[in-house]
C-alpha cells in the first residue's frame, strides 16, 4: 500500500491513476488529518509526501513520521515544487529517502517508487556484523551501540550497512549515491554527507567508526 498526502487535486488523481494502474495500490488525501486517521489502522509500505499542504507542512509530517516507532522504517519521497538545495537537505536532514521536484515525470516517479520499495523488502541475508560497540543484524534491520537500540531511516540503516559488511573499504560520494539510492540521484553529493551526519549523530559513541578519507569518501574502521 502507497499513501499520496497533496493538496493539489490534478496531480493526485494523477498519480493516484498512474500507480494504480502499474499493479500499486494507491490511497491519496488531500489533507494531513485524513493521513494520519488512515495510519492508525494501516501502515503503508511507501509515503509520497508533499511539502506545501494545509494543516500542517509535509515536513512537520515527515518529522512526526521518523518520530513514531511503527513509521520509523517507512520509505518516504518527498514531492514537492519547492527544488532549491537547501529544501531538499532539510527533508534528507528529517529523514526523507527520496526527493523528487515537480513537475516530474510518470515514468521516472514509477522508477523511483520500484527503488524504494524493491529496497524496503526483508534481506534474507542471516549474517550479523560487530565493529568495536557497534552491532548491526541486516536481516532483523537492528542497530545497537554498546547494547543500546538505534533507531534509523530506511537510507541510513543501507548506508551503514554497505558501510560495515565492506568494513576497510572507502566508498566515494558517487559510489553510496549509486548503491544506496539505486539510480542517478542527481549528482549531489550532499545528500551522502547529510546522512553521514545524521548515522555519526544517531550512533553517538560509535560515529567516530565511520571514518572521512579527505578528497574520496567514506568508510568503516576500527577504534
Amino acid at each position: 500500500m502507497i499513501y499520496f498526502v497533496e493538496d493539489d487535486n490534478s496531480i493526485r488523481e494523477l498519480v493516484l491513476y498512474t500507480l494504480n494502474n502499474a499493479g500499486y495500490e494507491t490511497r491519496g488525501f488531500e489533507r494531513p488529518s485524513d493521513f494520519w486517521k488512515a495510519i492508525k489502522s494501516e501502515t503503508p509500505n511507501l509515503i509520497l509526501l508533499d511539502i506545501m499542504l494545509p494543516e500542517e507542512s509535509g515536513l512537520d509530517i515527515l518529522k512526526k513520521l521518523r518520530g513514531a516507532s511503527a513509521t520509523t522504517h517507512v520509505p518516504v519521497m518527498m514531492l514537492t515544487a519547492k527544488g532549491t538545495e537547501y529544501d531538499k537537505v532539510i527533508g534528507l536532514d528529517y529523514g526523507a529517502d527520496d526527493y523528487l521536484p515537480k513537475p516530474f515525470g510518470m515514468m521516472e516517479l514509477i522508477a523511483r517508487v520500484k527503488a524504494l520499495l524493491r529496497r524496503a523488502e526483508p534481506t534474507s541475508q542471516d549474517r550479523e556484523y560487530t565493529v568495536g560497540q557497534l552491532y548491526l543484524s541486516p536481516s532483523k534491520h537492528v542497530v545497537r551501540v554498546a547494547g543500546r537500540d538505534v533507531v534509523l531511516t530506511l537510507k541510513e540503516f543501507e548506508m551503514l550497512g554497505l558501510l560495515v559488511e565492506n568494513k576497510g573499504i572507502v566508498f566515494t560520494r558517487d559510489q553510496l549515491l549509486s548503491k544506496i539510492w539505486g539510480y542517478a540521484f542527481d549528482g549531489e553529493s550532499r545528500t551522502v554527507d547529510v546522512h553521514i551526519r545524521s548515522l555519526r549523530q544517531k550512533l553517538g559513541e560509535c560515529g567516530s567508526l565511520i571514518e572521512t578519507v579527505r578528497g574520496i569518501g567514506y568508510r568503516i574502521g576500527e577504534e
